[in-house]
């Protein structure tokens, strides 16, 4: 019996003692590095620790989707680079993964001309630096616009000059937020109920009468809300949404070069369905829009998911890069400007470290959740 244990014994060290040996040398090697960062911020009078957060910044950030100005402290700075980093993220994925869906159309349509154009424009995104991108957008598009005495106008619902683009933004008033959870109601009831109707016929009959509805829902709050329209007063433009250039060319650069990778991973999706599935919803008299849309689809996104999880999680990577033309991300205002004013490195690397990783992994873990629900169906 002992000796049956001690085989047992040796045998689970052979199996996990390199295993466990890893773990300890890189605690170790953590440890030394730590030590080592301690007693290099003691030597230079620098007093590890967050209580520096709550000290005063001291400095303007240009863009702010939140109320903040130099009396703030420095987890206000935090939160406004945060926001910034979630808002051109969250912008730019939507933007790519149209964009992407389009190409891999184009590229799969039966006309040469579109076909040709589609892979000429995802060859030359794809083969070109994101960081050259951002610059020709920043400098040679957005910044070549007019200044703000020829200012460009749309319909009075934009205003396009050298500072930045200026939109309509609509107010929330009372009618238009009773739109709005009309229609977000009418969005809950349309995903709870679409496993009680019985056939595809009345499936898609209960989905577009509640589609209807929540179109005619926007129209509604389009209707009657309270639009703050961009007016342009000698040099200064009033009213509105204001968005500066460097917004601007930072959403549209990872929005491109994005949608290329993300057009390749759809393409990919369309391609792995089977003819087989084409042909038989033709059979059934869908037309090609409706295979599309309720056959092929479906399929090559669960087949693309992984892909498009990458993709994503790239973008938000990505978007640090808005550094490069000034604009107020993350990186920016926390990992740049609060670091170089409060000396602490470790803690401010540790924090922006934290947050890009617990953003990557929502991603992933989302479209984990999405894949295996898909593969469930």
């Amino acid at each position: 019996m002992a000796a049956v244990s001690r085989d047992a014994g040796k045998s689970f060290l052979r199996r996990h003692g390199i295993e466990y040996g890893v773990y300890a040398a890189t605690a170790c090697v953590v440890a030394v590095f730590a030590v080592i960062a301690i007693f290099t911020l003691r030597a230079r009078g620098i007093h590890a620790g967050f209580a520096f957060l709550w000290d005063t910044a001291g400095f303007d950030i240009s863009f702010s989707l939140i109320p903040y100005d130099a009396t703030k402290t420095y987890a206000n700075a935090f939160l406004v680079g945060l926001l910034n980093t979630l808002v051109v993220s969250a912008v730019a994925i939507g933007l790519a993964t149209c964009l992407g869906l389009g190409l891999a159309i184009a590229r799969l349509s039966e006309d040469r001309p579109l076909r040709a154009l589609a892979i000429a424009a995802t060859e030359l995104v794809r083969n070109t630096p994101l960081l050259l991108q951002l610059f020709v957008w920043y400098f040679m598009v957005f910044g070549a616009l007019p200044p703000v005495r020829q200012s460009l106008h749309l319909g009075g619902f934009a205003i396009f000059n050298n500072r930045g683009i200026v939109v309509a933004a609509p107010g929330l008033n009372a009618v238009v937020a009773a739109c709005l959870a009309a229609g977000a109601i009418s969005v809950l009831i349309a995903v709870s109920t679409r496993h009680l109707a019985n056939g595809l016929l009345r499936r898609l009959a209960a989905r577009s009468a509640l589609a209807i509805a929540g179109v005619l829902l926007l129209f509604a709050a389009a209707a009657f809300a309270d639009w703050d329209l961009p007016v342009q007063r000698g040099f200064n433009v009033t009213g509105g949404l204001a968005l500066p250039p460097e917004f601007a060319a930072l959403v549209t650069a990872l929005a491109i070069y994005a949608a290329a990778f993300i057009g390749e991973a759809f393409r990919s999706g369309f391609v792995s369905v089977a003819a087989g599935q084409w042909e038989a919803a033709q059979s059934l008299g869908l037309g090609r829009f409706a295979t599309v849309r309720l056959v092929v689809l479906p399929q090559a996104i669960r087949a693309a998911l992984p892909a498009l999880g990458n993709q994503f999680v790239n973008v938000v990577k990505a978007s640090s890069l808005a550094a490069a033309v000034g604009f107020p991300d993350l990186m920016q205002v926390f990992g740049k400007t609060t670091l170089n004013q409060t000396g602490q490195a470790v803690e401010v690397i540790s924090i922006t470290m934290a947050v890009y990783l617990a953003i990557s992994l929502g991603i992933s873990g989302l479209v984990h959740r999405s894949e295996a629900r898909y593969w469930r169906v």
